[in-house]
């Protein structure tokens, strides 16, 4: 039962944010700090490591290769399709969910508990609408190209490890990335990143919303939502790799 009063607020949240804003120039500006505050925020996190899963991913797949027979320009191949369906969305989404998702809960709950969500409703503002939903839409919106950059410095690092460790020449990861491609990886990759991005802002969002007690709570709250953002982003990733793939 707890689990449905928890869905059930869950439902009630989001649809609380679909109402005919204010002042649309407030809102605007809130939902630029948020793009600013999780898309720039967690640029840097995201980059060091997407760049490492691709050196990793292409030093342990030649050492699996051990055959003669197998050319080497298979290595870029199994980095780009590894970093692209999975290391680039699902791995960079679960850490956003630790640094985008702890934030987001704890500056809610911050406000619940110093009652600054309780004037706002006092005046007259719909505070599901005006807090909640520029992080949700900054998030669908910043997260994905995140995925994106992750793509490309993925595929970037493993080509940088495979050269530099002497595995594979530049050349030949090069021209391995364009055999076999299949376009539908990066639709089916954005189309989890949307997913996640959603998943891993509303769920902080609706711990941090409801927040009751003082600042042990919000902690536990932040820690909360996080844990129950990962389990969600792995069932979510289980189910759209059953369903398209």
């Amino acid at each position: 039962m707890n689990f449905f009063t928890h869905f059930g607020k869950y439902l009630l949240m989001l649809k609380g944010m679909f109402s005919k804003p204010e002042n649309g120039k407030l809102y605007w500006k809130e939902f630029m700090h948020q793009c600013n505050e999780i898309g720039i925020g967690s640029l840097g996190i995201a980059s060091i490591i997407s760049v490492f899963i691709g050196a990793v991913s292409a030093i342990q797949t030649a050492y699996q290769l051990v055959s003669p027979l197998i050319p080497k320009s298979t290595i870029a191949q199994i980095v780009r399709d590894t970093v692209i369906l999975e290391f680039a969305p699902t791995l960079v989404c679960i850490v956003l969910a630790g640094v985008v998702g702890s934030k987001i809960a704890s500056e809610l709950g911050n406000m619940r508990v110093s009652e600054q969500i309780d004037a706002l409703e006092i005046m007259g503002i719909n505070t599901k609408s005006y807090l909640v939903m520029p992080k949700i839409a900054a998030a669908i919106i910043t997260i994905p190209l995140l995925v994106v950059l992750a793509m490309v410095l993925g595929i970037w690092g493993g080509r940088m490890a495979g050269s530099m460790a002497g595995i594979i020449p530049k050349e030949t990861y090069d021209a391995g990335l364009l055999e076999n491609f299949v376009p539908f990886n990066v639709s089916f990759a954005l189309v989890k990143a949307y997913t996640f991005a959603f998943i891993i802002s509303s769920i902080p969002a609706y711990y941090g919303y409801y927040v009751k007690g003082g600042s042990l709570e919000i902690g536990r709250s932040s820690t909360t939502s996080v844990v129950v953002s990962c389990i969600t982003v792995l069932l979510a990733d289980y189910i759209l790799a059953a369903l398209l793939l």
